[in-house]
């Protein structure tokens, strides 16, 4: 998205989509491939026609990208939960670019027992296979053709994580380590859903989530010597004993190991993750995770392929996806009986033949 939207014709101001907002908006510069993006606007209607500044953050770039598929219209200010006051001005400039267009798809009202299609709200629709003129708005038929019907936005609720400074590192801040611990309970979660007992790291267990302390909350594992699998490996438990969280399986199976990377560089977990599996069990079909926020997806993809971790054949799994499986899990009540350990793949990212790819 950023690539193309720096490759708009340079100094040129481009219109919003809604005919009835006179702004204009034009591109200056980027920070790198993953944004911010720096752009200025103006709006020629009024005395003077000053122009000021504004920023795309990189977090609302990655927000969109991850909401787009082919062919597929999204509204920006849905995605976005209306947040971002700059988000009209990313949305005029994709618009401009070649493999985006603009479209106004029905929206299907249910009242009652019957559903009425009305007019719909403005959506962008990404359709890589049939490009357009650089710096061009166009409206897609097909977009506008099509009606969408909403469903509720999914909302992930926590409950209250008691974190004192006193239980963290002094270059630690608080509100990093409740999004850590957050991941990690939503990791908890899912595993309890299928079936799984989760190791959680021992460092964490302390800490209070809603009225207990995480060690005590159902699913999680007191020691690793509990697990037959891991018995034989002494040294595998004492490198296994700051890994965010382990899914254990049958007192055989490992399905996943993960990193949380909230907090600390990619490094680091897939370092902690290259120890445990040299000192560890050879199992088949172990997933070796990296859970990390969206916008973190091309560090960790660049820093699994180092070749000192390429063994690892690291996966990852982004926040968005965590919370995205523990809302199915908890709205259907998944179980291993309804899915199998093959469901996960479809969250997760394989790291290496991701960097093939692009």
């Amino acid at each position: 998205m950023v690539k193309a939207i720096m490759s708009l014709p340079k100094e040129q101001w481009f219109e919003y989509i809604n005919a009835k907002t006179r702004s204009q908006v034009r591109v200056k510069s980027a920070a790198g491939p993953e944004g911010p993006i720096y752009v200025e606007r103006k709006n020629p209607t009024k005395k003077g026609g000053a122009i000021s500044k504004a920023t795309l953050s990189s977090p609302m770039i990655w927000r969109i990208a991850n909401a787009y598929a082919p062919n597929v219209p999204i509204n920006f200010d849905r995605v976005l939960a209306g947040s971002y006051n700059t988000r009209s001005l990313l949305e005029a400039l994709l618009a401009h670019t070649p493999e985006f267009y603009w479209c106004v798809p029905g929206r299907i009202e249910l009242l009652n027992n019957s559903s009425e299609i009305k007019r719909g709200h403005k959506h962008i629709v990404w359709m890589p296979e049939s490009p357009h003129e650089n710096g061009v708005l166009i409206e897609s038929k097909f977009g506008s053709d099509q009606a969408i019907s909403e469903i509720p936005t999914q909302a992930i609720i926590y409950d209250s994580l008691a974190i004192t400074k006193t239980l963290l590192p002094v270059e630690m801040d608080i509100d990093v380590k409740r999004r850590h611990l957050q991941i990690q309970i939503a990791l908890l979660e899912i595993g309890n859903q299928l079936g799984f007992r989760t190791w959680i790291a021992h460092n964490d267990k302390g800490f209070m989530y809603g009225k207990k302390r995480v060690g005590e909350l159902d699913g999680v594992i007191a020691k690793l010597s509990d697990e037959r699998v891991l018995a034989s490996y002494e040294e595998a438990k004492v490198a296994a004993n700051l890994i965010d969280c382990i899914w254990f399986k049958n007192g055989r199976l490992m399905p996943a190991v993960m990193e949380v990377e909230q907090s600390t560089g990619v490094t680091s977990g897939l370092t902690r993750m290259k120890k445990f599996q040299d000192l560890g069990p050879r199992l088949a079909d172990i997933r070796w995770v990296i859970v990390a926020a969206d916008e973190d997806r091309a560090e960790v993809i660049r820093k699994a392929n180092t070749l000192q971790f390429q063994s690892l054949n690291a996966k990852y799994f982004s926040y968005s996806a965590v919370e995205e499986l523990y809302s199915l899990c908890k709205r259907r009540n998944l179980s291993n009986k309804a899915v199998n350990e093959e469901f996960l793949d479809c969250f997760m990212e394989p790291c290496l033949p991701a960097l093939e790819l692009q």
